[in-house]
């Protein structure tokens, strides 16, 4: 096995998160279909057929969420390959919202991932919150582990040891015996393939990793049996079908059938993207998570070009994912930015040093035909055309560069690109999985970005780079920042403090190209990004309702009367959560309401549901400044008298690892955090059973 990272690896983990994400649109809208259904209504499945069942191709799901967010366990604890399953579990409370997010809630031994997530809540650590032993074999056994795993195969480039180790330490937070051999496969598969394309040989290694006498492996020889004396994929799916099919295991969604599909599509497949997503399609049973996972293995045997050789897979998926938890920020991302936070896990798990293109620029374009959401804005009062394609060059810092190609701009006829930056309109009422989230780019941040232009036309031509923002009516406002004469071959730095935005998300950022003369020509986007501490107000309004879908809502209940917010928990602490993990030194501040509360507050750098600092007002007449990290420390503490209804002015700054707080304006706590401080994260308003309201929610620059 190769001791570094391969030339190529960033490059075929995007493959890789691309294949993922590609499969699971597929495969969604039919989850769930048996084989003659989906013969009966659909054919063969070749490509998405979203369009025909009337439904959206981008879409939140589990199998995506949970892929991309259980595997922050190994950032968050510093990328220690030696990882214990109960950090995993850990991780899981923090970053999932009981009942919102990532998971099919489906009840106590009933979904498989509800009764791990409950054991987990009340105390009980992994690998025992997964295991047979806990919560029985059918329970401990089905499908979830194996969808969620492709992460972990991704970190460990060319080592299906070290993939397969650590994909049995995920799998057990949730699930046990069958259903952890599945996932090690999967996993081991995945990790080999970034240096051996041999679909038989990925196969026969993987299998080598699990124990001999086990279902899976005895599944697995069988198919390979079959496939040598079995030519038509039909024939060995009704076999699977007959020997282990639904009708042999218990449960919703057993592992043992369904990875029995991902092995025989992959034995069928001939080492090709599109049929090998045809045959574990069209056979059905749970198809968004078999072909998600084929999906992702076969994005990294086959690399880009085999995902492009087919029809387009990339052209309306344009790099899109949406990620719901408790870190709203992260919600709206992209395979690009996913792919490189793969890669540099990766590669702190081989010693090797992490890489940020264009200086860590969030719209970078460097992997080929990455479009990173970006997508032509339809503008049907112009005759104005846009289309977008990734190039090479035209790159002040990289290699890469987005080529926006417009034809027919004239006066009053502009053309625009735009990417999400917050739950767009049409996401709002997503049925399933809902979206949770944050806007990830606020008012007193910096936009950055770089452009340049072909000699066509480019005298006459400007740009603007422009943010649409949510109004009273949940419609959408269009803010510009300033306008640039595009010079024939130059590049022009853009850089744009975000203005007030009156409480309301930035729901996407773009570029608009204008020209005083009909202009036909390229405009090249050599990134976009944004960085420093907010400086916003947050304010509860009474029109619209964006200006409570940015609050992460981790509380029982949570609106708002007047100016203030209202958070109400029956039990435990809840959270209403906003920004992002790009925040570092801020100062938030709140005038906190405690009707009746156990403790209330404020707090800063949250990183999900348990990893924050907060300042709390606490029923026995304490203030106290804790941190909420694998439990709850005290790091300091005074006395404070408060009453029911009188409001507590509040206010936390932090600093590096300096933490300081005030109460009413007078400073209570200077405290520096020695020992694994929080160093990044947003605001939050927190309640402990009880009813709060919180109003002049700011934040601010330190200093």
């Amino acid at each position: 096995m190769p001791a570094s990272i391969p030339p190529d690896y960033e490059e075929r983990v995007y493959a890789g998160v691309l294949g993922k994400i590609i499969g699971v649109y597929l495969g969604r809208p039919f989850e769930g279909w048996w084989h003659d259904r989906i013969i009966g209504e659909l054919g063969e499945v070749w490509y998405y057929v979203h369009e025909r069942r009337g439904l959206p191709l981008i879409v939140t799901d589990d199998d995506i969420s949970g892929t991309f967010t259980f595997l922050r366990a190994l950032p968050d604890y510093g990328n220690d390959p030696d990882i214990a399953p109960a950090q995993i579990g850990q991780t899981w409370l923090n970053y999932l919202i009981e009942k919102r997010t990532v998971l099919w809630w489906g009840g106590m031994g009933n979904s498989t991932e509800h009764t791990a997530y409950l054991r987990l809540k009340h105390g009980i650590q992994a690998p025992a919150s997964g295991s047979i032993v806990t919560n029985g074999k059918v329970v401990a056994e089905q499908i979830g582990a194996q969808i969620f795993i492709d992460g972990w195969g991704m970190v460990c480039p060319g080592d299906p040891e070290r993939a397969a180790d650590l994909a049995r330490r995920a799998a057990s937070v949730s699930h046990d015996g069958e259903a952890i051999y599945a996932a090690q496969v999967v996993a081991a598969m995945e990790a080999l393939a970034f240096v051996e394309r041999s679909i038989p040989k990925l196969i026969d290694i993987a299998a080598g990793l699990i124990p001999a006498d086990s279902v899976i492996a005895r599944m697995i020889g069988d198919l390979k049996r079959w496939r040598a004396q079995e030519p038509n994929w039909r024939v060995a799916y009704k076999r699977l079908a007959a020997t282990y099919g639904y009708d042999k295991y218990g449960g919703n969604c057993h592992v043992v059938p369904n990875h029995g599909l991902i092995i025989l599509s992959l034995l069928y497949g001939d080492g090709d993207f599109q049929r090998t997503l045809m045959i574990v399609n069209t056979c059905g049973w749970d198809t968004d998570c078999n072909s998600g996972n084929v999906g992702c293995l076969m994005g990294i045997v086959c690399g880009l070009d085999g995902i492009d050789a087919g029809p387009d897979w990339r052209g309306p998926v344009a790099d899109r994912m949406l990620l719901p938890t408790a870190d709203g920020g992260r919600c709206i991302t992209d395979a690009v930015q996913e792919a490189c936070r793969i890669a540099n896990i990766g590669r702190a798990l081989a010693s090797e040093q992490p890489v940020h293109h264009k200086g860590g620029a969030r719209f970078h374009f460097q992997l080929p035909g990455a479009v990173q959401g970006f997508t032509p804005q339809s503008n049907p009062s112009t005759g104005a055309n846009v289309a977008l394609a990734n190039v090479e060059g035209h790159s002040v810092a990289g290699t890469r560069a987005l080529a926006i190609r417009y034809s027919h701009v004239a006066p009053g006829c502009p053309a625009r690109v735009a990417t999400p930056t917050f739950v767009l309109p049409q996401q709002a009422k997503m049925e399933g999985y809902g979206v949770v989230a944050s806007p990830t780019i606020y008012p007193g941040q910096t936009l950055r970005a770089g452009l340049s232009a072909d000699g066509a036309n480019s005298g006459s031509v400007t740009c603007r780079i422009y943010l649409d923002v949510y109004d009273a009516d949940d419609g959408l406002r269009r803010e510009y920042g300033p306008e640039v004469a595009m010079k024939p071959g130059a590049f022009t730095g853009v850089a744009w403090t975000v203005p007030d935005t009156a409480g309301y998300p930035i729901a996407q950022a773009g570029v608009e190209i204008a020209s005083d003369r009909p202009a036909n020509g390229q405009v090249y986007l050599d990134y976009l990004t944004w960085d420093g501490p907010p400086n916003v107000f947050f304010r509860r309004t009474d029109g619209g309702t964006m200006w409570r879908r940015a609050w992460v809502n981790g509380v029982d209940h949570f609106d708002g009367w007047g100016d203030a917010y209202t958070l109400i928990q029956d039990e435990g602490v809840g959270l209403a959560i906003q920004g992002t993990r790009e925040w570092s030194d801020y100062r938030v501040s709140a005038g906190v309401n405690p009707h009746m509360a156990k403790s209330c507050g404020i707090a800063a750098r949250a990183q999900g549901m348990r990893r924050y600092y907060a300042l709390l007002l606490c029923n026995d007449a304490k203030v106290r400044l804790v941190k909420a990290l694998d439990g709850l420390t005290t790091l300091a503490e005074a006395d404070l008298t408060w009453q029911p209804d009188v409001i507590c002015h509040l206010s936390l700054e932090a600093s590096g690892p300096r933490i300081r707080a005030s109460v009413d304006g007078q400073p209570v706590f200077d405290v520096t955090d020695g020992d694994r401080p929080l160093l990044d994260g947003a605001i939050a308003l927190v309640c402990e059973e009880g009813r709060i309201s919180v109003g002049d929610v700011r934040v601010q620059p330190v200093g």
